[in-house]
């Protein structure tokens, strides 16, 4: 690009450059985009990354808000449930009693009250306005190219490993709007293109047979013969990349670091959760939510940007608890999630990863005050919860609160767009930040969320 009649410097790329672009050159990105993804860094002016990875724990369905973290014991019956709430670490602030171990970590959470939305209660929409701070209405008909994109996306873009590591991950499904319906909107890159869509792991990653699709060579390719085939590409590729004068020349390199990806035993071990001790398996869960949960943790570790556990195969499953609420919670979802996300906590602070790392446990919306005739409760999107851990967040701390029956926020209502603005900008990412759809024009990234600085630490 000329600017001003006269030719930039030429860019220079280092050996750690290169690797970094091998990481992410399985995914279809390019040294071109990279390298643009520096410029609109240095442009932008991005903040200071308070946190280099986030694990979106997303309770797909709705949690119910009145059974977890903002009960109402005072409250009428009908209302109340059967839960009794269980003192805190954080004094003053009482959880679930099926929540003891998150109980004990609520000192280190930055805990929101009064998130709301005026999106339709419908899955897919409060899904997408979840995930990606916007509001696209009740289009239906599952994920769309034309969808903003979802953090883990843009920090693919913007912010990819500065390792050999797979961006931005999404587990154990992918999750439907409906049994046999579209996925749904919220998890892909949208206008941003399918190379910056996510890693999708589709099944148990506990499983004795776990393998990871697009990362786990044939059984006839041994590394060997891996190294035999990179060797055929590059008397193949070198006439071209000597003679070529283009960017994409460098094709060659990155199909190389695609290799390397393939033959990586960092890589390779990061996905074995087989190889976790027993303790720790326990700990977590020996469930597919427990096992997702900690696989996130490990590739954490590794170099992934963004892991997003959906914790539903469809909208209608789990956490959608429009009947036998309460034994659903009480036999299933919550000693889950307790197990899984308190050991996630515990194992990030113990290796002194959680202030670098953004942990957040939210869903599409709440559910109503009110049980239903079937002992459940319904969509409500007027008031719920959300809880954050680590990655400059500040710990210890409520923001808002509910009135009596936790339907309306009394105090300092939140929308998502806040939610995902603040996340965006602890993990050094300006929320305001424009990038092109495939037409070239400026989008931006998050439409109208302001960062939450009372939330930051």
């Amino acid at each position: 690009m000329v600017q001003g009649g006269r030719c930039p410097a030429p860019m220079r790329v280092s050996r750690r450059r290169m690797v970094q672009v091998g990481a992410i050159s399985l995914f279809g990105l390019s040294l071109e985009r990279l390298l643009l993804a520096d410029a609109e860094r240095r442009a932008a002016g991005r903040p200071e990354p308070r946190a280099d990875a986030c694990i979106l724990v997303f309770l797909n369905g709705g949690p119910s808000h009145l059974d977890t973290f903002d009960m109402k014991p005072d409250a009428p019956e009908g209302i109340r449930g059967e839960f009794k709430p269980i003192p805190s670490s954080l004094p003053g602030i009482p959880v679930c009693e099926l929540l003891p171990r998150l109980a004990r970590l609520m000192h280190k959470a930055t805990l929101i009250r009064s998130v709301h939305h005026s999106v339709n209660n419908s899955h897919a929409a409060a899904v997408y306005c979840a995930l990606t701070g916007h509001d696209r209405g009740e289009q239906g008909g599952g994920a769309k190219p034309t969808d903003n994109p979802a953090i883990g996306s843009v920090l693919a873009r913007v912010r990819p490993p500065d390792r050999l590591m797979v961006p931005y991950v999404c587990l154990p499904y992918k999750t439907q709007e409906g049994a046999g319906g579209p996925p749904q909107p919220g998890f892909f890159a949208g206008w941003l293109g399918r190379s910056y869509d996510p890693l999708f792991i589709l099944q148990d990653p506990g499983s004795p047979d776990f393998a990871v699709p697009g990362l786990t060579p044939q059984p006839s390719l041994d590394d060997k013969r891996l190294l035999a085939r990179r060797s055929l590409l590059q008397r193949v590729d070198d006439p071209i990349r000597r003679y070529s004068d283009r960017p994409l020349a460098e094709m060659g390199k990155l199909q190389e670091r695609a290799f390397d990806l393939l033959t990586s035993p960092v890589v390779r071990r990061a996905f074995r959760v087989q190889e976790e001790p027993d303790t720790v398996r326990d700990r977590y869960g020996r469930n597919i939510y427990g096992h997702s949960v900690l696989l996130a943790r490990r590739l954490i570790e590794a170099g992934t940007r963004v892991v997003c556990i959906s914790w539903a195969p469809h909208a209608n499953a789990t956490w959608d608890t429009h009947s036998n609420n309460f034994k659903m919670l009480r036999e299933r979802l919550l000693p889950q999630l307790d197990a899984a996300v308190s050991s996630l906590i515990e194992d990030l602070h113990d290796r002194r990863l959680l202030a670098r790392t953004i942990v957040a446990v939210m869903g599409e919306f709440g559910r109503t005050p009110k049980v239903n005739k079937n002992a459940g409760r319904d969509h409500w999107n007027y008031c719920y919860s959300v809880a954050l851990f680590g990655g400059g967040f500040r710990p210890g701390y409520v923001h808002g609160s509910s009135d009596r029956t936790g339907a309306f926020p009394t105090a300092d209502p939140v929308t998502p767009a806040e939610i995902v603005a603040t996340i965006y900008h602890c993990l050094g990412v300006d929320p305001n930040l424009t990038l092109p759809d495939p037409l070239g024009r400026p989008l931006r990234i998050v439409p109208e969320g302001r960062v939450l600085q009372e939330l930051l630490a």
